[in-house]
């Protein structure tokens, strides 16, 4: 194997990535759209009051699970949300929340979308998969190189990386979601003289609302996975925390955030849960 020349794929990958540098424009626009999003998000969390954002916390699950009432998730948010108060990571944490729901709201803009159109087509279907397949299984920090590259340091090449990473579940489910809607409602749509797009709302997302609601809520996860591994590029919040406290080997302070972390974590999924339970609810 000595005698076989190397490939220079390393190479080949950085000249692309020089290459795509020149479109400076290009990434500015983007720059400016995610920076804008990060900032309606951080400036509305900064309006709200700790104590006043804890009672919307509170009163939103509450009316999501009017039918169930969950009073030991309730208990749960008011103590965990209390507890980072309380910790002085208030601001931190919804700092991550800004980055989890801007990079969220992006893969679901561009995910569902994308899903549905693999659903229509099997040849989209089976370019797109591997690509998925790719985006989910490289290592995450490997998107950090051409994050920088691109968009420089702070919240948007870390909400870009976390884009990247956290958007497959969403295409997935919403391809998996539409295909498995039974053909005889498809077929019924049909006789009834449905167009596409009336097919595609009325029947074909309705039925695939729960499927889809799994993979927004596993997208959801491993954006807030991505916080840490954010932090490293600017990425502001609990992960700078526990960037830190590695950096100052200060076990203390990196588990008080890895506890805030997952206290928001358990947050967010269940309410994503309990949210897809009541619309399955109302049908």
């Amino acid at each position: 194997m000595t005698n076989v020349p190397m490939i220079p794929l390393a190479d080949w990958i950085d000249k692309l990535v020089d290459s795509l540098t020149q479109f400076e424009g290009f990434f500015n626009v983007i720059t400016n759209i995610i920076g804008g999003i990060v900032n309606a998000f951080q400036w509305v969390f900064d309006l709200i009051p700790p104590a006043l954002f804890i009672l919307l916390v509170i009163a939103f699950t509450f009316w999501i699970n009017r039918k169930g009432k969950k009073w030991g998730l309730i208990l749960f948010e008011l103590i965990g949300l209390l507890l980072i108060w309380n910790l002085d990571l208030w601001r931190d944490m919804t700092q991550t929340l800004t980055l989890v729901l801007t990079s969220s709201l992006i893969a679901l803009v561009i995910g569902v979308p994308l899903g549905i159109w693999m659903s229509k087509s099997n040849l989209v279907e089976a370019i797109f998969k591997p690509v998925l397949d790719f985006m989910q299984t490289m290592p995450a920090f490997v998107y950090l190189i051409p994050a920088v590259a691109f968009f420089g340091i702070g919240m948007v090449p870390g909400v870009v990386a976390s884009v990247i990473f956290a958007m497959p579940p969403t295409v997935r489910m919403t391809n998996l979601g539409i295909r498995q809607v039974s053909t005889e409602l498809v077929e019924a749509a049909d006789s009834f003289g449905s167009t596409g797009w009336q097919k595609l709302f009325k029947v074909q997302l309705p039925m695939a609302k729960s499927t889809m609601m799994a993979g927004i809520n596993q997208s959801i996860m491993l954006a807030l996975s991505m916080v840490v591994i954010a932090s490293m590029i600017g990425a502001m919040g609990l992960g700078t925390q526990v960037y830190f406290a590695v950096g100052r080997n200060d076990a203390g302070g990196g588990f008080v955030a890895g506890i805030a972390i997952v206290i928001v974590a358990i947050i967010l999924d269940r309410l994503t849960q309990s949210f897809n339970k009541k619309r399955m609810g109302e049908k």
